[in-house]
């Protein structure tokens, strides 16, 4: 934050025209342990009427009491009781420290200090009638305040004499007459020290005798300090007078350890060093302030400067009964800054948040960690805080600081590894990161785990955010839990943001996608880890921020308001997820605070052998809360519909893609993950429980059991379920995929690629992907992988699509497979929409791929066969599934009321005239709803343009059949006229 321009109020030093006095004598050194400084109004009032009454008792050598060299010349020649009280001061230090030599007048209870009482009991001689004098006098200019240094003496009278005696006069004066005078001057004194420094308040200075004059008299200089104070302030209420059971006061100074702590960024609770704490003689105000020129505590009408202690501290002793509420005024050069104190404030995370995070149960970690502009007892700012458990120390910097986080030092509450700090004046769009102290006092800059917004990479710093957005699509939230994933339409256009269309921003997308994925008819998008990633080409799956939307094209409100616009034109919104690792940058996770923290300390198990990244360590619970309520975070603050969760399957196994003696098996011996797996039914189980009508789809590769089985269901394994709803069906779309790359001459020796998914089709709940993965590093884009010319490859193109959207299973197709883009994507450019440019000759057949998705979705939608018992082998019955020397194949989808769909693919390049198929005898007649070879999809439009009515002739092991026609490379949808 740029420090605020100096207000038009009064200043916190002095004024022009006042000076600082010129190097004081040994006298003046002495007089300084004693002085204090008092409110311009209390030096107001001494300066009339005890003032004048003390000049007007002066002697005719009395000294003009404005300056302490007048003072100090007042006794041309020494007395022989002032050479003897000199000679003491010299060998017992009893005049070195006046208030230790007070104390040895008053009480003369140590052997130690006998020469010293034995002087001032001759002193008491020949002073006492003036002593008693000056004492009335006092007691009257002071008017109640003297009853401080009363109570703590022995008799009332000895210590109005004492009072009288060393008021000064038993370091400068020797004769009786000069004790009034003494006291006079004194005032005076006082008063000329205030006016010099520019302080306006009482303030206690032991720091500034310390630092600038007489540091061994530190101690009792405070004491006599607040003897003065007591005495002579004017603004404070009367109700703050110091008690005699406080008088004796401490430094307010912070010792050398703490010192050292802070300055290093190695201490856990500034909080008990800094700010304002209840001491013996009152309160003690510290502040650590590095490049401050001067900092003023003001507590209502009270201003008190605190003493310059060096390298950036600063203290002062008030004489108050409780801390009161106040501010600071930091002067640096040029400016002054008026602000709170960040450390007179209570923590912001109470019991039950350390509680949950150190259990692993925090649901909502995102609210407990990270920065959160807020009101803290009753003051705004940013609460600031960070789990690192193994740091020494943890300081925040940010554009606020200057990016010098040392004077913000965060403390550690407990044994939670939670380091906090609440940051008065501090709000949205602040730079962040935290400075953290590793075990070995080496130090690291980390952006916040949890930040919730990140800066445009590759800049990495945090930015301070909350969110203003105000949804509406509450329709679409209140109907998304009618029916499960699985039993309802379900068709993904997987999208990539950032090259969708190349250079939009979120809220400029929001205008456009969801209106084309709804006239697609798509229910469903899927969007590439938006999670904000450092690299651009991982498309967003090696994230650094988990909890912040990539700031590559704008603002997390900017990003709900896309989600936003995609709910109320009716398309649902999955996201990619990513638990499964993190990348290696030394200012994002990577050993965080110095040590293993989010990957396992196993270096084998933290290692991923294929990326180069690091693994979670998920049997940590801190982690395990981590990912948990991320899930659920990405759910509930952005309406997030499902999470696709990404690489399952290299989580659940030791040994993924590791030779043997690189991993160690689990506790029984076997190759699982057992804390993966822990971890993936927490998630499933918290997430589904929390946020209804919300799916989880996991892309895992293996035969695992029971990735979409309910957690509390042990399956053969012996495992529960991993509570997933869906599942990529990847051996389908290796298979089908290549099935589809060979010839068709050669396909019949293939036949069961196409055939095999349904042995093993009801063992989970499917989608099935045409994913980024296969359109990409090499591998071409979809129509390119079919073989012939380019009239056969959009064939089989469309063939393909029409078969894929029969077969039980949800779709998900990637973004420029929708148009038979030819060339593979990239991130770089996109998909290649000039295909779909009307002055492009070839436009037309681009288009007419595009055209045939969109039917697609509509008949699928409007057609409850083919979703409606996916996962139910009720749903399905072949019809031929041998055909291979035909290259057919056929098979019926049923809804709950068997309601049938026919669906017959011919994966041959000719024509099939007549092709007799087996169906159910109570259907009257058949009509095509889909056809691929269509004319307007840029077949050669082989239909069947008439019902077809079923014959007697039993066929396929049915009871009556039908006569087709099949179009070369196509699929053909029929149902019941």
């Amino acid at each position: 934050m740029t420090p605020r321009p100096e207000s038009s109020g009064s200043r916190p030093k002095g004024t022009a025209g006042e000076k600082i006095p010129e190097q004081p004598t040994a006298a003046q050194k002495k007089s300084a342990a004693k002085k204090t400084s008092v409110p311009k109004q209390a030096v107001a009032k001494k300066a009339t009427a005890p003032a004048k009454k003390a000049a007007a008792k002066k002697t005719a050598a009395a000294q003009p009491p404005a300056t302490k060299s007048t003072a100090k010349k007042a006794a041309p020649a020494k007395t022989t009781a002032k050479k003897a009280v000199e000679k003491k001061a010299v060998t017992k230090k009893a005049v070195a420290t006046k208030a230790g030599a007070e104390k040895a007048v008053a009480e003369k209870a140590t052997a130690t200090k006998a020469t010293a009482t034995k002087a001032a009991a001759e002193k008491t001689t020949a002073k006492k009638a003036t002593a008693k004098k000056a004492t009335t006098t006092k007691v009257t200019a002071a008017k109640a305040t003297t009853t401080k240094a009363v109570a703590k003496k022995a008799t009332a009278k000895k210590a109005v004499a004492k009072k009288a005696t060393t008021a000064k006069a038993a370091a400068t004066k020797s004769t009786a007459t000069k004790s009034t005078a003494t006291k006079a001057t004194a005032t005076k004194a006082t008063a000329t020290k205030a006016a010099a420094t520019g302080t306006t308040a009482a303030k206690p200075p032991a720091k500034r005798a310390a630092a600038k004059k007489t540091p061994t008299k530190k101690a009792p200089a405070k004491k006599a300090t607040a003897r003065k104070t007591g005495a002579g302030k004017a603004t404070s209420a009367p109700a703050q007078t110091v008690p005699p059971e406080m008088e004796l006061g401490v430094s307010p100074a912070v010792g050398a350890a703490d010192r050292d702590r802070l300055l290093n960024g190695t201490h856990h609770d500034p909080h008990s060093v800094l700010g304002a704490h209840p001491v013996p003689g009152g309160v003690a105000f510290r502040a650590f302030r590095p490049y401050a020129l001067s900092v003023t505590v003001v507590a209502g009408e009270v201003r008190a400067e605190l003493d310059d202690d060096g390298e950036g501290f600063f203290s002062g002793l008030l004489p108050l009964r409780e801390v009161p509420e106040y501010r600071l005024l930091v002067e640096y050069e040029g400016t002054v800054l008026d602000t709170e104190d960040a450390y007179r404030f209570l923590p912001t995370l109470g019991d039950l948040d350390l509680h949950l995070i150190g259990e692993g149960r925090h649901e909502e970690l995102w609210t407990a960690l990270g920065a959160h502009p807020m009101t803290h007892q009753g003051v705004t700012g940013t609460r600031f805080s960070v789990w690192a458990p193994n740091a020494l120390g943890v300081r925040v910097a940010g554009t606020f600081n200057f990016w010098d986080g040392t004077a913000h030092v965060m403390r550690s509450l407990g044994s939670s590894g939670v380091w906090e700090l609440f940051l008065p004046d501090i709000g949205e769009g602040e730079l962040y990161k935290f400075e953290i102290t590793r075990p070995d006092g080496s130090k690291t800059m980390r952006a916040d785990p949890m930040a919730r917004r990140t800066e445009v990479p590759p800049a990495t710093s945090s930015v301070i955010t909350s969110s203003e957005y105000e949804w509406g699509d509450a329709a679409w939230l209140d109907r998304r839990a009618e029916a499960p994933a699985h039993e309802a339409p379900f068709s993904v256009y997987e999208v990539h943001l950032p090259s969708w269309r190349p250079g939009l921003t979120y809220r400029q997308l929001a205008e456009q996608l969801p209106g084309y994925v709804k006239n697609l008819g798509f229910t469903h998008v899927e969007l590439m880890p938006v999670a904000e990633h450092p690299f651009g080409g991982s498309w967003g799956y090696q994230v650094t921020g988990f909890y912040a939307p990539t700031a590559r094209l704008g603002t997390p409100d900017d990003f709900r308001y896309l989600v936003d616009k995609l709910h109320q034109a009716g398309v649902g919104v999955l996201m990619d997820w990513v638990p499964a690792h993190f990348p290696r940058d030394d200012w994002a996770l990577a050993e965080f605070d110095g040590r293993p923290l989010y990957e396992h300390a196993d270096p084998l198990r933290a290692a991923h052998p294929d990326w180069g990244t690091l693994e979670f360590d998920y049997g940590r619970n801190e982690v395990r809360n981590f990912l948990v309520a991320n899930a659920l975070y990405w759910c509930e603050e952005f309406h997030i519909d499902g999470l696709r969760v990404d690489a399952v399957a290299s989580m659940l196994y030791l040994d993924y893609s590791r030779e043997p003696g690189q991993w160690t098996p689990n506790e029984h011996g076997g190759r699982e993950n057992l804390d993966a797996v822990a971890f993936l039914q927490e998630m499933n189980a918290t997430v589904y429980r929390r946020v209804p009508g919300v799916v989880t789809i996991a892309e895992e590769s293996t035969a695992w059991d029971g990735v979409t089985r309910a957690t509390h269901h042990k399956g053969p394994s012996g495992f529960g379920g991993l509570g997933f709803g869906l599942k990529w069906n990847m051996g389908w779309m290796h298979d089908s995929l290549e099935y589809m790359s060979h010839e068709p001459v050669y396909r019949k020796y293939h036949h069961h690629e196409m055939t095999f998914s349904m042995v093993y089709a009801y063992s989970e709940n499917y989608v099935l992907p045409i994913s980024h993965d296969e359109v990409v590093h090499g591998k071409g884009s979809l129509v390119s992988k079919m073989p012939g010319d380019w009239w056969q490859q959009r064939a089989n193109h469309r063939a393909y699509l029409g078969f894929m959207w029969a077969h039980p299973g949800k779709q998900l197709l990637f973004m420029g497979q929708e148009f038979a883009q030819g060339a593979e994507w990239s991130e770089a450019h996109g998909p290649d929409w000039w295909l779909l440019d009307p002055g492009y000759g070839a436009e037309p057949e681009h288009r007419g791929v595009r055209d045939l998705v969109r039917d697609l979705n509509t008949v699928y939608r409007a057609t409850p066969a083919l979703w409606r018992l996916d996962t139910d082998p009720a749903g399905f019955e072949w019809v031929v599934g041998d055909a291979a020397d035909d290259n057919v194949l056929a098979f019926l989808r049923l809804d709950p009321e068997g309601t049938p769909i026919l669906s017959v693919s011919n994966f041959a390049p000719v024509v099939r005239q007549d092709y007799r198929l087996g169906v159910p005898e109570d259907v009257p007649a058949w009509h095509e709803a889909v056809n691929t070879d269509a004319a307007r999809y840029g077949g050669s439009d082989v239909t069947n343009p008439d019902p077809v009515k079923p014959e007697a002739q039993p066929w396929h092991g049915r009871p009556a059949s039908i006569r087709l026609t099949l179009p070369p490379l196509s699929t053909v949808w029929l149902r019941p006229a």
